[in-house]
C-alpha cells in the first residue's frame, strides 16, 4: 500500500520521535570512525588491525619487498556462476579452479559492483563512486570517457615502486589521454572498449542487416573507433596488432592469460613488486568458444563454455604464482564487473538474487568475491561482510605500505578493508553500500537492511543534498532484510503490518550524511550522454 507524501513526512517524525531507545543500543548503529573528512567513514577494529600489521610486518622482513597484488575481473559473470556460490556443475559449467581458490582463501558473499562495467572499473580504479568520478555509463562505438583529472591506484603504487600493468578489456576511453600507459600502467595489452562492439555488427546471427550487406558493414569498418588488439608501454604511442573479428575476439582470453602468465614469470625476476589487473574479455557477450573450447561445458552452450575457460586461465594465473614462488608473497583478489546480463538468454549467466545487469537490484550488482593469499589470508574462511570495490584501491594502498598516498583533495568512497581480510577472524570495516544507477542514489544497504527506491532523486545530488529533498519526494518506502528476503520481493515497510521500522532513521541519516558530502565535494559531470 503506498504512502502519501504527508503520511510518508508524519511517518519520520514518529519515527523520530519513538527510536530513542533502539538508537541507543541497537549493535547496528555503532558509530563509525571518520578518518579524514574527504574519506568515507569505517568501523575500526584495533585487534584486527594489529594482527593485519603484525602479519604485513613479518612478511616484508621475510621476502624484503612489498606484497604483490593481482586483481581477476571477469566480465559479465554472475553470482551464482562459480560452484562456490552455488553455481558449477549444479548449472552446467563446473569451476573447480575458482572453487579451490574460495576454498583456500576468503569467500565475501556481499560484494558490490556497479550496474554496469565502466562505472565499475572506474570506481575500482578510483575508490570513487559514480557520482565523483563522472562514469556513469559504458562509452560505446567512440563515444567520450576517460578517468580525465582521476587520480588511479596503478598511478599511486608506481609512485611507491610497483610496476603496473592491465591486461584485458579497459573500457574507459579511447582518447590517448584516456588509455592505461597514460593513467599509471607501465604495461597495457588487450582491447580499448568491449566485446560486443567487435562483433555484433559482423556476425550474421545477430545483424544480419549489416554484416550481409557489404556497404553498410564497410561503414561500420570505417566508423571511428578502435578495433584492434593493441599494447602499449606507459607514455608511448598506442602499437595496433591485430583487427579484432569473430575468429580473433573467440580466443583473446588465452592470449591475454599468456601475457599474465609471462608478466608473472618476469617479475620473479625482478626487485620491484607488481600490481596487475587482469581483465578478461568473457563471459561478455558475444561468446564465442576458443579453440578446444566449444562444447567443452556439460551444457555445451557458449556462454557455458566460457565460464570454464575463465575457470581454467584462473588456475593457470594461480599455478604460475606458485611455479615462480611469489604465492605468498601475492594478494588475488577474484570478481565480476557487474550481475549477469539477461538480455541475451541463453549468452547469459547466474544469479540467484533479483535483477541482473544494469539494475541496482542485488542481482544487477552483487558479486562473486574471493581474496587469496596463502599465510596471509586464513584458508576456508566465508563472511557477509559488505564489500564494495571501491574498497580494492583504499586496500591495495593499505598493503603497499602506500595509505599516505591518499589523495585529499577529493572525496574517496572505497575503505580500507586491509584488516578485514588479514585477521583471522576479521570484520568488515564497512557499514554501508550505497547503489547508484547513473547519477541517481537508488538504493541503500545498512548491514543486512536494504532500502529500495525510497531514495532516488529526481534531480540534481547537490541541490537535493542542500533542501534534503529527498524526503520530500518520499511516496513509499521498501525495506528488506536481505537474510530472508535476497530476492527483494517482500517490502517490509508498506502494507498492513510495517517492520524495520526502527531502521528507518539510520537509513535517513546515512543518506542525509553522504548527499551532505555533495557540498564540498560536487558530483563529476557525466562524459557521455545521460540515459533517461
Amino acid at each position: 500500500m503506498m504512502m502519501t507524501r504527508k503520511v510518508a513526512l508524519l511517518f519520520f517524525v514518529l519515527i523520530f520521535s519513538s527510536v530513542t531507545i533502539v538508537w541507543a543500543t541497537n549493535p547496528l548503529l555503532k558509530k563509525a570512525v571518520v578518518t579524514a573528512e574527504n574519506m568515507e567513514p569505517s568501523y575500526q577494529f584495533p585487534a584486527q588491525i594489529e594482527e593485519a600489521n603484525v602479519k604485513l610486518a613479518k612478511l616484508y622482513k621475510k621476502t624484503g619487498k612489498r606484497p604483490n597484488i593481482l586483481i581477476m575481473l571477469v566480465d559479465d559473470m554472475g553470482w551464482g556462476d562459480p560452484g562456490s556460490f552455488g553455481g558449477g556443475a549444479a548449472i552446467g559449467a563446473p569451476t573447480p579452479h575458482i572453487d579451490k581458490l574460495a576454498s583456500e582463501g576468503l569467500k565475501l558473499t556481499s560484494t558490490y559492483a556497479q550496474p554496469t562495467c565502466s562505472p565499475t572499473r572506474a570506481t575500482m580504479m578510483t575508490g570513487r563512486l559514480p557520482i565523483h568520478h563522472g562514469i556513469y555509463r559504458p562509452p560505446m562505438y567512440g563515444e567520450p570517457g576517460g578517468l580525465d583529472g582521476e587520480i588511479t591506484s596503478a598511478q599511486l603504487l608506481s609512485e611507491a615502486g610497483y610496476l603496473t600493468a592491465l591486461v584485458g578489456k579497459w573500457h574507459l576511453g579511447e582518447l590517448p589521454a584516456q588509455q592505461p600507459q597514460n593513467l599509471g600502467y607501465d604495461e597495457f595489452f588487450g582491447f580499448l572498449a568491449v566485446s560486443d562492439m567487435y562483433t555484433d555488427w559482423r556476425d550474421p546471427a545477430f545483424s544480419p542487416e549489416i554484416a550481409n550487406r557489404p556497404e553498410v558493414l564497410q561503414a561500420f569498418e570505417n566508423a571511428p573507433f578502435n578495433k584492434n588488439l593493441v599494447q602499449a608501454h606507459k607514455g608511448e604511442k598506442l602499437e595496433e596488432l591485430v583487427k579484432i573479428t569473430i575468429p580473433v575476439l573467440a580466443n583473446l582470453d588465452q592470449k591475454f592469460a599468456d601475457y599474465t602468465v609471462d608478466f608473472i614469470q618476469r617479475m620473479a625476476k625482478e626487485d620491484q613488486p607488481f600490481f596487475a589487473v587482469h581483465a578478461f574479455s568473457k563471459v561478455h557477450y558475444d561468446n564465442y568458444p576458443a579453440d578446444g573450447y566449444a562444447g567443452k561445458s556439460p551444457s555445451g552452450y557458449p556462454y557455458k563454455d566460457g565460464i570454464i575457460e575463465v575457470d581454467d586461465i584462473v588456475g593457470r594465473l594461480i599455478k604460475t604464482l606458485h611455479e615462480t614462488g611469489q604465492a605468498e608473497n601475492t594478494l588475488v583478489f577474484f570478481t565480476s564487473d557487474n550481475g549477469p546480463e539477461e538480455d541475451n538468454f541463453p549468452d547469459s549467466g547466474h544469479t540467484p538474487f533479483r535483477g541482473a545487469k544494469g539494475t541496482t537490484w542485488e542481482g544487477g550488482v552483487r558479486v562473486p568475491g574471493i581474496a587469496w593469499w596463502p599465510g596471509m589470508i586464513k584458508a576456508g574462511r566465508t563472511s557477509d561482510g559488505l564489500f564494495d570495490l571501491a574498497d580494492l584501491f583504499t586496500t591495495s594502498l593499505a598493503v603497499a605500505g602506500a595509505k599516505d598516498k591518499v589523495p585529499t583533495d577529493r572525496y574517496i568512497d572505497g575503505i580500507d578493508q586491509n584488516s578485514f581480510l588479514l585477521a583471522d577472524d576479521g570484520e568488515s570495516n564497512r557499514r554501508t553500500v550505497f547503489y547508484f544507477f547513473q547519477d541517481k542514489l537508488a538504493a541503500l544497504r545498512i548491514h543486512n537492511i536494504k532500502f529500495n527506491n525510497y531514495l532516488f532523486i529526481s534531480e540534481n545530488p547537490a541541490k537535493a543534498a542542500k533542501s534534503n529533498t529527498f524526503l520530500q519526494k518520499a511516496s513509499y518506502v521498501w525495506a528488506h532484510d536481505l537474510s530472508i528476503d535476497p530476492k527483494e520481493r517482500f517490502p517490509a515497510i508498506t502494507g498492513h503490518t510495517p517492520r524495520f521500522t526502527w531502521a528507518v532513521p539510520m537509513m535517513t541519516q546515512e543518506v542525509v550524511r553522504y548527499l551532505g558530502n555533495l557540498r564540498k565535494y560536487p558530483p563529476k559531470k557525466s562524459k557521455v550522454m545521460m540515459l533517461k
